[in-house]
Formats: C-alpha cells, structure tokens, sequence
C-alpha cells in the first residue's frame, strides 16, 4: 500500500494479484454469473485504484475490500436484469469458482435451496463464517453491525438450517 501510495504500478498489480482471486469468489455469491462478477471485480478494483495516493488501511484489506465487492456485484447484477427485463427477486446464492463438476450439481442445487430458505442477512453471515471462515469480529467489522447482531444471525440461521428435514443428507449421506 505504502508504494502504491508513492506512485509504484507494480505495488499496485501485486495488490491486485492477491486480492483479486477472493474479490472473485465474493463476486460469484453476489452476482452469479461469471460474467457479472469480472465486471464488479472490474469495477472494484478502479474504485481502490483511484483511491491512491493517499489511500490509508486501517483494517485488513479483505475487510475495506468486501463492501466495495457486495456493492458492485449486486449493481452489476441488478443492472444486468433491466438490462434484460427480468424483474424477479431470486436470492444471490452464487457458489465461488467456474464450472462446476456435474456430479455435484444436484447436491449443489439442493444446498442453494436450503440456503434460499435464510434471509439475506442470515444467509451472508452463514457463508462469512463457514465458507470464509472469518471470525464473528471480522464479519461485524466487514458487514459494520454490532458484534451481538452477527451472532445472532449465524445463532438463528444454523438453527433455521437444522431444522430442516434435508439438511441431514449433507452431513451423514
């Protein structure tokens, strides 16, 4: 960041490099599309850059990186369905990485179900903490709520999840 901030392109590009791949994975759970996500990366990244010089980090930089990401990903994807006329409310579920193995692709479809039962906010926290496997802390500071409010989604998210005749697949076949 410090030779970013004195005008080093490079520092930048190695900035890029190592942040980009999880940039990415958070792309795909909000927009969904392969495509959408490189724009929102795309459009992440241009926002950091024209933060320089004079950029200060004052917390990890997956936490300063993770709303700019959330935010773009669903514009690009909000944008993306005017774009086409297609005005539903379908839950951002987008699972990280390319293509998908087609055996997986109905144990998949079938998690992403359980998932759209959640709220949006129980839903990120859930995917924060096992998926990312970020400490409740991060994801508070991530996501800027109380400490107690994270706790309580994830509390009441797991709980929701169990419940749930078909969660049991998942774990024990």
């Amino acid at each position: 960041v410090a030779a970013a901030n004195r005008g080093d392109d490079t520092a930048f590009t190695a900035l890029y490099d190592r942040h980009a791949p999880y940039c990415m994975k958070l792309a795909m759970r909000f927009a969904g599309e392969y495509e959408l996500a490189c724009d929102a990366v795309q459009d992440t990244f241009t926002y950091f850059y024209q933060k320089f010089p004079g950029f200060t980090l004052t917390a990890k930089m997956t936490t300063f990186l993770y709303p700019a990401v959330k935010h773009n990903a669903l514009a690009v994807k909000k944008k993306s369905k005017r774009a086409q006329g297609d005005h539903d409310s379908e839950a951002l579920l987008g699972v990280a990485g390319g293509e998908q193995d087609p055996a997986n692709q109905e144990e998949s479809g079938d998690l992403r179900a359980l998932l759209a039962q959640l709220s949006d906010g129980h839903r990120e926290v859930l995917m924060l903490r096992f998926n990312d496997g970020l400490l409740l802390e991060e994801i508070a500071e991530m996501l800027q709520i109380p400490l107690g409010t994270v706790k309580t989604r994830v509390h009441h998210a797991v709980k929701k999840l169990r419940e749930d005749p078909n969660i049991k697949k998942f774990f024990f076949g």
